[in-house]
Parts: structure tokens; C-alpha cells; sequence
């Protein structure tokens, strides 16, 4: 029995997306080139590849194998990200993923100041709701999607997390909520990404140094 028109679609769209989840580069498959600061001091100009869910830096440089280091070896690490022509820079933080108990942790800084806004990423599998074409409708399915959780280091160098939402952000900005709303207007900035966010909490704290 022939496919109709609507499923044949359906079903062209879904080996679509499958090829392009298969095709899709996560962070940790990434290099970049950089460098890593070791906790003794050494500098390691190269390569460099990360993973924040195992909180493990890889370095390479040129005729040399790839050396990995725990977060309990580093102090930072700065990369070159080419996907987003930026430079990102990561710092070890003690943190306390069960009560208690704090481990060292790799951190991407956005921006410090009055607000000191700092980043972790990891992957996610997401449920997306149903879709229809032409009268059929598909059920939700779960895709991998790469997340952001944010956090605020506070005065003594504590780290509390920060759901990061528009509203969040507003509430925490409230002294200067009219010139940050104006800002993120005039720039066309969205709270949902990443590096929007990073330039919203810069520009806050230039304002709080005037």
C-alpha cells in the first residue's frame, strides 16, 4: 500500500533531523586552540578539548599525544572557540554538588563586577511536544539538547545557582532595569542565549562603575 503524501513527509523529515543529531559536534568533541594554567604553575600552549560534565581539560600540542587533566590539576584554562569567534575563558572553582561535600569544578566566567555571572553546559535529553501535517500527528519524542545552568559568585567567593530567566535577570538588575530593558531593545538580545546574557550583565556592570 502506497505511503501517503503527508506520511512520506513525515517520515523524509524525521531521517532529516536523525542526520543532522548524528551530524551535530558537541563541545566535548571539539578542539580549540589555547592554553591551560596546571596547579603547579606550567602554562600548556595547544590544543585544547574539554568536558564540564567530567570536569576534564585535554591538551596537545604539535608531535605530542593528548594529556588529560582533572579539574584537581588545573586552574584555568582560556580557548579560542571558532564556532563563535570568542575567546572563552574557564576557571576551577570549589563547589558543593551534595551538601557538605565541595569538589573542584570547572566554571565558564560570562562577566564579573557587581554581578559576577559564571556558566556550566551540559547535555540534556529534551521531550518535544507532538507535531501534525496534513491530519497526522506524531507523538513527542526526546531529542539531546546542550542546556546552560548559571550561577552568581557572591561577595565571599560562594557560589549560588541562578535560574538565568528573563525575569531573574531583570529582578537582579532592578537598579538599572529601564537602561538594561532599553539596551537589550536597541540590540536585539535575547535571554535565552548564552552570549546575549554575557553582554546584558557586562553592560550592567558598566553602568554600576559610572
Amino acid at each position: 500500500m502506497p505511503l501517503s503524501f503527508a506520511k512520506y513527509l513525515l517520515i523524509t523529515i524525521a531521517i532529516l533531523w536523525s542526520a543532522d543529531v548524528t551530524a551535530q559536534r558537541w563541545p566535548s568533541e571539539l578542539w580549540h586552540d589555547g592554553k591551560v594554567v596546571l596547579d603547579n604553575g606550567d602554562t600548556l600552549r595547544g590544543m585544547i578539548k574539554y568536558d564540564l560534565d567530567q570536569n576534564v581539560v585535554q591538551y596537545t600540542a604539535a608531535s605530542k599525544q593528548a594529556e588529560a587533566y582533572s579539574a584537581r590539576n588545573v586552574l584555568f584554562f582560556e580557548i579560542f572557540d571558532e564556532t563563535v569567534r570568542k575567546y572563552r575563558q574557564f576557571y576551577v572553582l570549589p563547589y558543593n554538588h551534595v551538601p557538605n561535600y565541595k569538589t573542584q569544578v570547572f566554571f565558564e566566567l560570562l562577566d564579573e563586577g557587581k554581578v559576577t555571572l559564571l556558566s556550566r553546559e551540559k547535555l540534556e535529553y529534551k521531550t518535544v511536544g507532538n507535531y501534525a501535517y496534513g491530519g497526522y500527528y506524531g507523538g513527542p519524542y526526546q531529542r539531546v539538547v546542550l542546556t546552560y545552568q548559571y550561577f552568581l559568585m557572591q561577595e565571599d567567593g560562594t557560589l549560588e545557582p541562578f535560574r538565568g530567566t528573563k525575569n531573574d535577570f531583570l529582578y537582579l538588575m532592578d537598579d538599572r532595569k529601564k537602561e538594561i530593558q532599553k539596551f537589550v531593545r536597541a540590540n536585539k538580545l535575547n535571554y535565552d542565549n548564552k552570549y546575549d546574557v554575557a553582554r546584558i550583565v557586562k553592560y550592567y556592570n558598566s553602568l554600576t562603575q559610572r
